[in-house]
C-alpha cells in the first residue's frame, strides 16, 4: 500500500504498510468519513509525528495513549496543541514539571514541535479518534502500528531513551530491549495521577543526562 508518509519511515515500515490489519484501518477510517463522522487529527496530520522526527533523527520516544477529541487540539503529536490552543491539563502538568525539574518558565504555546525537531518522537497509541469520543478508534488496528513502530525502534536503533508516562505507556516495556535502551518511568501527567510521581520525576534533565552520557546531543526543552 502507498502510504503519505515522511520518507525514512515509509523504507522502515513499508513490510508494515503490507499487512492486513494496516489496510483495515484505512477501510475503517474511509468507512467513518463516509458516515459523516469527525476525525482528529486532520488526515495530512495522522502522520505528522513521523513527519517532524525521522527515523535516523529518534533519541527519545514519548508515548501518549490517544489524540485529543476536541475541536482544534489534534496535531498528531501526543500531548502537543497547535499555536493558539490552550494546553490541556495534562500539558499543564509537563509544563509545571518542566518548570520544577530545569527551572524552564511555562511557555506560552503549547505545541511540542520544538522537541520533535530535535528528535522526539511523540507518539499516540492510536493516531486517530473520533469527535468527542476518547479511546474511540483503540480497537481498529492502530496498536498494531504504534506497537511495531516502537518494536522496530527498538531494534534497529541504540541509545533511545523512552518516556513511559502512566500504566498504559509502561504496558509497552515489553517491546523494548532494555539492554540498549533506557526507560524512565512515571506516573501520567493526569492531573489524577501527576502528584502520585510525576510531578518531581525529573525525566527532563535524566534524558538529557543520559543523552550526554552516550555521546548525542541533549534536548533544549525551552519551546
Amino acid at each position: 500500500m502507498d502510504v503519505t508518509i515522511e520518507a525514512s519511515w515509509k523504507l522502515e515500515l513499508k513490510q508494515e504498510f503490507e499487512k492486513p490489519y494496516f489496510n483495515a484501518i484505512v477501510q475503517f477510517l474511509k468507512a467513518e468519513k463516509i458516515a459523516g463522522k469527525t476525525i482528529y487529527p486532520p488526515g495530512k496530520l495522522i502522520f505528522n509525528a513521523f513527519e517532524q522526527t525521522s527515523f535516523p533523527n529518534v533519541k527519545v520516544v514519548i508515548i501518549g495513549q490517544d489524540p485529543y477529541h476536541n475541536f482544534g487540539q489534534a496535531h498528531g503529536l501526543c500531548f502537543s496543541v497547535p499555536d493558539n490552543i490552550p494546553p490541556p491539563p495534562s500539558l499543564v502538568n509537563i509544563f509545571k514539571e518542566l518548570k520544577n525539574d530545569l527551572e524552564i518558565e511555562i511557555p506560552k504555546t503549547g505545541n511540542l514541535e520544538k522537541w520533535a525537531k530535535q528528535g522526539v518522537l511523540l507518539l499516540n497509541a492510536s493516531l486517530t479518534v473520533e469527535e468527542n469520543k476518547p479511546m474511540s478508534h483503540s480497537q481498529c488496528g492502530w496498536h498494531l502500528f504504534t506497537d511495531a513502530v516502537i518494536s522496530h525502534i527498538s531494534a534497529n536503533k541504540n541509545k533511545v531513551v523512552f518516556l513511559l508516562w502512566g500504566k498504559f505507556a509502561q504496558n509497552k516495556e515489553s517491546l523494548i530491549d532494555k539492554t540498549k535502551h533506557y526507560l524512565l518511568k512515571a506516573a501520567h501527567p493526569s492531573p489524577l495521577s501527576a502528584y502520585n510521581g510525576f510531578i518531581g520525576c525529573k525525566h527532563f534533565s535524566k534524558t538529557n543526562t543520559l543523552l550526554l552520557e552516550s555521546g548525542q546531543t541533549p534536548i533544549n526543552w525551552a519551546l
